[in-house]
């Protein structure tokens, strides 16, 4: 992670040995840092059906983790969270779930505060999904992705343009897609040009290439993959460190977050390379 370094590098992933417990959540359902890596955010199909909201002293830093005591119950707009995403700045909040196959959308009066969150709007993605898993963003918030199930039982990803970022009543289905080999969790690396994605059926995280970049219909397997099964056999969410060199899996049955290094140093790069 220090200067001269890569993320990202998904073939070289190693287990931290560090975890943060999300111990308010009995059944843990997606997950997302602030931009600033100081907050992340879980989900809870439980009864109070809720977002927790946890706190790191050190950005990033899992072992510095602990509850802060924020939260919102979302039971009436979704009983199954599956997904959650937020604004750029913080001050809007995004859920899918079984419930609906939609997207609800959120207003924080204060930024990144979930206790401040009042529901605004949704958007149906039924058309396209008949299950939904997991949401991410494009991140000036003009394209919106969303994971799951179509109606052959597909795991799939569906691209959404948005006319006006971040306001889900402008989105629109852009007839892009691709299959995927899971999609509980989906991470889309900074630039767009690579999709990272994990789930329960293999325990595994799976990178994609995108040829062009935030165009999810020109996403291909790498081939590259790695297990999470030592540390979780139930993973349901998944999020990296802004610049990629750490990685987070969240599961259901460790009731915690796992941290992983995603970092390749250049100069053993250059070394293997010879460049």
């Amino acid at each position: 992670e220090t200067a001269g370094s890569v993320g990202y590098y998904l073939a070289g992933a190693e287990f931290d040995s560090v975890t943060a417990s999300i111990s308010q959540a009995g059944d843990e359902r997606g997950l997302t840092f602030s931009t600033d890596g100081t907050k992340f955010y879980v989900m809870d199909a439980n009864t109070p059906i809720s977002v927790y909201q946890y706190s790191l002293s050190t950005a990033w830093d899992l072992s510095t983790s602990s509850y802060s005591n924020n939260s919102f119950n979302i039971s009436s707009q979704e009983t199954q969270p599956t997904g959650i995403a937020f604004k750029s700045d913080g001050t809007k909040m995004y859920i899918t779930g079984y419930t609906g196959f939609d997207v609800n959308e959120y207003t924080l009066s204060t930024a990144w505060d979930v206790s401040t969150a009042s529901y605004n709007q949704v958007f149906s993605v039924s058309s396209q999904l008949i299950q939904t898993a997991d949401i991410v963003f494009k991140l000036d918030g003009t394209e919106m992705y969303v994971s799951g199930y179509n109606a052959s039982i597909e795991k799939r990803i569906y691209q959404y343009t948005l006319s006006t970022a971040w306001d889900v009543s402008t989105a629109s289905y852009s007839s892009k897609t691709t299959t995927l080999l899971e999609f509980d969790g989906i991470h889309f690396k900074s630039d767009g040009t690579e999709l990272f994605v994990v789930g329960n059926f293999t325990d595994t995280v799976y990178k994609y290439t995108l040829s062009t970049a935030w165009d999810i219909s020109t996403a291909t397997s790498s081939g590259t993959s790695f297990s999470v099964s030592s540390q979780d056999t139930v993973p349901k969410g998944l999020a990296f460190k802004d610049n990629g060199t750490k990685m987070y899996v969240m599961g259901r049955s460790g009731t915690d977050v796992n941290q992983y290094s995603t970092a390749l140093n250049t100069a053993e790069l250059d070394l293997s390379t010879g460049s």
